[in-house]
């Protein structure tokens, strides 16, 4: 029998029209150091954190507040003009209260350079029908 011809209906995730050149540079380069040291002592942190909270309230509660962080972290609006900000995630997690690199400069979304959010390719994106970035750097 002769063989089938699948014809993919997904995009391409190399499409350099669609979705911009792809650079090596961030393969080849790694971490900054100061990056690096942070995310391995937050990691370290976070299981010195659940070693005491297994140690004093049982083994199920770390695996609960796992449970619960999975959950608020799906959590999420619709692809749109206003994007999912996780307040019960940081709530949560303690976060809430934490100043970070968004606070206090230019959040890359309000710049005037970014272009309008496409809602339906998101959409697509986040429901398999499409592949590809959800929000394309440039139309």
């Amino acid at each position: 029998m002769g063989s089938v011809k699948e014809i993919s209906v997904e995009g391409r995730v190399d499409d350099p029209l669609r979705y911009g050149l792809h650079g090596v540079k961030s393969d080849i380069i790694e971490a900054h150091p100061l990056e690096s040291a942070y995310t391995s002592i937050k990691a370290r942190q976070e299981g010195v954190k659940r070693q005491i909270l297994a140690n004093t309230y049982g083994a199920a509660f770390p695996m609960k507040m796992d449970l619960d962080r999975q959950i608020l972290s799906r959590f999420q609006r619709p692809p749109g003009a206003i994007p999912s900000s996780f307040v019960g995630l940081e709530a949560f997690s303690g976060t809430l209260e934490d100043f970070g690199f968004g606070d206090y400069l230019n959040d890359p979304r309000e710049s005037e350079l970014v272009q309008p959010v496409d809602m339906h390719h998101g959409m697509e994106v986040r429901l398999g029908l499409s592949k590809g970035p959800p929000f394309p750097s440039f139309i």
